[in-house]
């Protein structure tokens, strides 16, 4: 049986967490167009008759502004260590740039995959202007795709298969992801927020559940000011109404989500709080 660990690393928006979970088959990691919406590593795992792929999906790496950016960065190069094959993601439709040398810098370049995302979006000539600026890095591959469509999605994940090692299973064969459930839902709640709230939120926005006695989950959502408190919960509600709605929707039948929204202030550059809501 072969059997390994694969990190994908890259800059924030490169579509790592979609990746990971077009490659798994299922929701693993939440997607939003907002950068850093990944704060910690999530494992999906692909497991086959012959083979389990165990793929970290991380955050982007960028250059920190507070203590929450700090934890998120070294989240994302505790990945690279103690793994069989590393995944270097770019994005097809931005020049190739020093914030993805900087990343390129942190790996292991015999060991690494190049894969040039988005190219259902990008041009041909865009496509092939980043394979020709990264064939310097002389990785072990290089793979154009797009996890969205799922375009060569397959031979890229052949392709890793080979490189695996023999070795043991490290998860029941029905397990997907390490993600507990009530993390999950926390991640699902503000993945909704990020999509239903402005610009200047995501990176104040955190989530928790603080009470699952299933099939009522109660889920704190944390902010930095009074302002956008008013912001979260929308006028009469409407904004998390809307959120409910749309988490309930991924969720078994009957489950009955309590959203609380709270502030602490300036909470993510607060290393004992950024660590005490789990990140």
């Amino acid at each position: 049986m072969r059997s390994g660990f694969v990190t994908l690393v890259g800059r924030p928006n490169v579509g790592k967490s979609t990746l990971v979970n077009s490659i798994c088959g299922k929701k693993i990691s939440i997607v939003s167009d907002k950068p850093q919406t990944t704060r910690r590593q999530v494992r999906g795992i692909l497991t086959r008759p012959d083979s389990q792929i165990v793929f970290v999906d991380t955050p982007g790496l960028h250059k920190p502004v507070s203590a929450l950016g700090e934890r998120v960065n070294a989240a994302a190069i505790e990945s690279i260590s103690d793994v069989d094959v590393s995944c270097l993601v770019l994005d097809a439709t931005m020049p190739f740039g020093s914030g993805d040398q900087w990343v390129a810098d942190r790996l292991d370049l015999s060991k690494t995959i190049v894969i040039v995302n988005k190219t259902d979006v990008a041009s041909k000539k865009q496509v092939v202007n980043h394979l020709i600026a990264s064939s310097g890095l002389d990785a072990l591959a290089y793979f154009p795709i797009s996890a969205k469509s799922g375009h060569g999605v397959a031979d890229l994940v052949a392709h890793i298969l080979e490189r695996m090692p023999e070795g043991p299973m490290y998860y029941p064969d029905d397990v997907v992801s390490d993600l507990p459930e009530a993390a999950f839902v926390a991640e699902l709640v503000r993945e909704q927020l990020l999509a239903a709230t402005h610009d200047e939120l995501p990176y104040s926005i955190a989530t928790v559940v603080t009470e699952w006695e299933w099939p009522r989950i109660r889920c704190e959502i944390i902010v930095e000011r009074e302002s956008q408190k008013g912001m979260v919960i929308g006028k009469g509600g409407a904004v998390l109404k809307m959120v409910g709605t749309a988490v309930r929707q991924q969720l078994p039948p009957g489950v009955f989500i309590e959203l609380h929204v709270k502030v602490d202030k300036d909470w993510q550059r607060k290393p004992d709080r950024v660590q005490r809501l789990g990140y």
